[in-house]
């Protein structure tokens, strides 16, 4: 937190420097909007700084980018934005009805999928106590979030206040697959098997090849309050704090075991219900105070 802060820090006083030099006696015209007056400032190049009617806006999480600003400026530990930041984020869109009321849109949509392999002793070679054969694990993931709102603003300087409300869905989904080089036979009742969960490896008498989790479905209602400055024309920082009731429930999943039916000579599979759930709060949100960069067009 104390790298975020630090970063946006150092990152708003090199806005302020250069919006000295952006502004001119052009800053403060007033121009008249759906019959409301409303301060517009420009650029020394003329260019609008403050979003109007009819502006798009597209926004993303700025936090992990900020933090690579600050570690570069101060120089410790400079790493670069993990690869996998722009999946794990949704993007916020806004569209101008007027410069103090924008409609909000907020979108995720997150698949994904890893693999582990191990090799084990093939237990079916007995003549090569060297020769190995693969396991693998696959899991993989869905996260869709949809969100809609409103958004009024306050302000006629490069800080502008904002504060309305939105409604969000989301949904949630995972699943696990492994596959085994030993095969349960009449010959081989307790494989060689890797454990990927402890990592080793032994024989087992029963392990699971699929697991599928129950899809999560989560509401949220917010309202919604922040502070954006804009630091170029039409590019801006902003930061939120919401409130309000969450709900989110999980339905049931399934585990998938296969072992050696002795009696009929033969693989048995058995598939076993994973218990859902659900849970409701009531509560501030972004805790850990995101920031979001947007640009206006």
């Amino acid at each position: 937190m104390k790298k975020i802060i630090t970063s946006v820090f150092t990152l708003l006083v090199a806005g302020s420097l250069c919006a000295e030099n952006f502004t001119s006696n052009k800053e403060g015209a007033t121009l008249s909007v759906s019959g409301d007056t409303v301060t517009q400032i420009f650029s020394k190049r003329g260019t609008p700084i403050l979003p109007e009617a009819g502006d798009y806006a597209i926004g993303f999480e700025a936090g992990p980018f900020l933090r690579y600003v600050g570690n570069f400026l101060n120089q410790s530990g400079n790493q670069p934005p993990s690869a996998n930041f722009a999946f794990n984020q949704s993007i916020v869109g806004k569209m101008f009805k007027d410069a103090q009321t924008a409609y909000r849109g907020r979108v995720r949509l997150g698949f994904g999928s890893t693999s582990d392999r191990n090799l084990v002793m093939d237990d079916a070679n007995t003549t090569d106590p060297n020769a190995m054969v693969e396991d693998e694990r696959t899991t993989s993931y869905s996260a869709i979030t949809l969100g809609a709102g409103i958004e009024k603003r306050r302000g006629s300087t490069r800080i502008q206040g904002f504060y309305g409300g939105e409604a969000l869905i989301g949904f949630r989904s995972s699943s696990t697959s492994r596959t085994f080089g030993n095969s349960f036979t009449a010959t081989n009742m307790m494989p060689t098997t890797t454990d990927f969960t402890n990592n080793t490896s032994g024989p087992v008498s029963s392990r699971e090849t699929e697991m599928s989790n129950g899809t999560t479905i989560n509401l949220q209602i917010r309202g919604f309050v922040g502070v954006e400055i804009f630091v170029f024309p039409k590019v801006s920082l902003a930061m939120e704090f919401g409130w309000g009731p969450s709900f989110s429930t999980t339905g049931e999943g399934e585990s998938t075991n296969e072992s050696w039916d002795a009696a009929n000579s033969t693989v048995q599979t058995q598939s076993m219900p994973i218990a859902g759930g659900g849970s409701f709060s009531l509560d501030n949100d972004n805790a850990g105070g995101a920031i979001t960069a947007l640009f206006h067009f």
